[in-house]
């Protein structure tokens, strides 16, 4: 019996070895793998495309579409240009006698063009069409890791600190692409409207109608005033105008004006304030620093604010303004879950190579704007704006310009029918700039302001109208929004408020810490009275490396949130220690019994622990990291003290004295 347990135990340690070994050697992979981008076909040329059949989802279901690849030059200026390939997808319609298809330019800038679950409202009379935008879909990606890294490790999103760390950030990532080869002056909008009209030509196109959003409508009018002849009609949600990438801080409070007229007239609200400006305003300039002994960044709270502010339909909670305006109107519980949620999620929200170098097209509107004293006391402190462009001397200072954009930094006459489509309460791309800076270059424009809508997501709301609307606009150059009628703003935030998603983070964060430390008190006195059996033990280096890790980490988070300390949660000087430390020393203490070695095992599962943490650290995405980095560091404290093991069982051979050998 003895002799099957013994077997039993080397089984258990072999398969042990490999699993762990086989982790460790898969995070490595992930650590060192290239990012998957498309690549250039072997011996292509600029102009060709290539499809197949794929699937494609829709919020209609998956349906059947063509999948391609698009070579075309980086940079059209330069005859030496290397290729680079474009995705393109198409999703033809069922119709029998096709109409002209639409092409959709969906907004950002640094947002993917491959992402339209909304595709299936405009295909039954016509194809929709996709081309993946240069810089971000592409076979070359502007990542700037260097800007959201040093973005997290400054703390409030637009304080001094965080705006000159954006402007380090995008100095490195500048130089860093460059030096990889890559021409920036290529990525700008006028050669991303050449993209799609080269895919406009593959595809024996003859005419094309548009659809775009936000950021996109600033591609659809360079395509309007590059390639007319090549267009039908254009539709435009949420229109941004050449020079607004900076938003107006006029205009941003008169909105705000809005919602607060809105809510004097709706019960629920007007019973929290008398004056919803004057409120938010008031907590603005007045914010408090601190909700109990966590540290709230007013900048940060106000750049969350005029992102979240830009919709306010359900679909885009409780990133919304009805859930802003609660949180403004609840304390500073809610005004600290903004902040928190704020610095976790902007520096991550964007390809930000690609966004500067869309963006430059309006850098001196943005240097005019800074030159004039910046944000004059508005009510959200044009801290949306700074937090973008990085302050007066942000990226619009050192990113390189392309020649490209000078033509069309001003707005140009168009023929092109077009519709301009607007909300009355949309915070990003307000409906005034559209009637004033365009519509009297359209002598076939026509606007449309949808009351109380906010920015594109909003217009996505209602399937039916919006469908109503493109799709007659399309067929006949008919406008028709009568079935949009009037939709009240829905001021109660649902369930989820942002004092609720506080308390969530504090209870799930505390929870955990509890619970880590409750663990490592059972194990520490067990391992006092002797530790465990070699089973449980092993069950428990399975089971407590996640709740011990979480409990570890979380510990570090609150001490981070208390101190106010510039670290980012999820960075390595948050995550690595404490997750290395408390595996490690469970781990240990499930493993040590009396007839083993505690301090050098303790050593060896502390020391493999960090490595492990390392390792799985930088194999994960940026919120997932602290989740590999447990991984890694169970599996190579588990593979150290299985080695350990191994040479405690199997000890070397003592060496032969040279006297007994003769």
């Amino acid at each position: 019996m003895e002799d099957i347990g013994t077997r039993r135990r080397a089984l258990f340690r072999i398969a042990g070895l490999m699993v762990t070994a086989g982790i460790l050697v898969t995070l490595a992979f992930l650590t060192v793998r290239p990012a998957r981008t498309l690549a250039v076909p072997d011996g292509a040329r600029a102009g060709q495309l290539s499809m197949s059949t794929c699937d494609y989802r829709t919020e209609a279901g998956t349906v059947r579409a063509e999948c391609g690849t698009l070579v075309v030059p980086e940079n059209r200026n330069d005859p030496a240009a290397d290729l680079i390939a474009l995705p393109v997808i198409r999703i033809p319609t069922a119709s029998p006698q096709p109409r002209e298809p639409v092409f959709r330019l969906g907004g950002g800038p640094g947002s993917t063009n491959m992402t339209f679950p909304q595709a299936s409202r405009l295909t039954a009379a016509r194809d929709v069409v996709l081309v993946g935008y240069r810089g971000v879909d592409g076979s070359r990606r502007l990542d700037c890791p260097e800007v959201a890294g040093l973005r997290h490790s400054e703390g409030d999103l637009t304080g001094a600190a965080s705006q000159q760390a954006a402007t380090l950030g995008f100095t490195a990532c500048a130089r860093r692409l460059t030096e990889d080869g890559v021409d920036l002056r290529g990525y700008s909008v006028a050669q991303r409207v050449d993209d799609l009209e080269a895919a406009r030509t593959a595809l024996g196109y003859q005419k094309i109608n548009l659809v775009s959003t936000s950021a996109g409508t600033r591609t659809a009018l360079v395509y309007s005033w590059r390639h007319p002849t090549a267009l039908l009609r254009s539709a435009m949600i949420g229109v941004n105008p050449p020079g607004h990438m900076v938003w107006d801080p006029a205009i941003t409070d008169d909105q705000i004006s809005r919602y607060g007229r809105l809510c004097a007239a709706d019960a629920g609200c007007s019973a929290r304030t008398g004056d919803l400006a004057a409120s938010m305003r008031e907590v603005t300039t007045s914010m408090p620093r601190r909700w109990g002994p966590f540290a709230i960044h007013p900048g940060s709270v106000r750049a969350a604010s005029m992102f979240a502010m830009h919709h306010n339909g359900r679909s885009s909670a409780p990133l919304n303004a009805p859930t802003v305006i609660d949180a403004y109107l609840s304390g500073p519980g809610a005004l600290w879950a903004m902040s928190v949620l704020g610095e976790m999620q902007l520096p991550e929200s964007i390809v930000w190579g690609e966004f500067a170098s869309f963006a430059m097209i309006d850098a001196p509107a943005a240097q005019d704007f800074y030159r004039a004293g910046g944000d004059p006391g508005s009510v959200l402190r044009s801290d949306g704006t700074n937090f973008l462009w990085g302050g007066p001397a942000g990226f619009a200072t050192v990113w390189p310009d392309s020649p490209d954009n000078a033509p069309y930094r001003t707005p140009q006459p168009s023929t092109t029918e077009t519709l301009l489509i607007s909300g009355t309460l949309d915070l990003s791309t307000p409906a005034e700039t559209a009637t004033r800076d365009l519509l009297p270059l359209l002598p076939r424009g026509h606007q449309v302001i949808l009351p109380e809508l906010g920015h594109s997501a909003d217009f996505w709301d209602n399937a039916d109208a919006g469908r109503h609307l493109l799709n007659t606009f399309y067929d006949s150059g008919t406008v028709d929004e009568s079935k949009f009628g009037s939709r009240p703003v829905a001021f109660d935030p649902g369930p989820l408020t942002m004092s609720t998603i506080a308390t969530i983070l504090l209870g799930v964060t505390a929870g955990a810490v509890v619970l880590a430390l409750v663990l490592s008190t059972v194990l520490i006195r067990r391992v006092r009275r002797g530790g465990f059996r070699h089973r449980t033990g092993m069950w428990l280096r399975l089971l407590t490396p996640l709740p011990l890790g979480l409990g570890g980490w979380f510990l570090a988070v609150l001490l981070i949130w208390s101190l106010d300390l510039n670290t980012f949660i999820a960075g390595t000087t948050a995550v690595i220690p404490a997750v290395s430390a408390a595996v490690g020393l469970g781990t240990w203490a499930a493993w040590i019994r009396d007839d083993r070695p505690r301090r050098t095992a303790l050593a060896v599962s502390l020391g493999a622990a960090v490595a492990g943490a390392v390792l799985g650290h930088a194999a994960g995405a940026t919120l997932t990291a602290p989740l590999t980095a447990i991984l890694g560091a169970a599996s190579a404290a588990n593979l150290g003290l299985l080695i350990l093991d191994h040479r405690l069982h199997h000890p070397r051979p003592a060496p032969v004295a040279a006297e007994a050998r003769s």
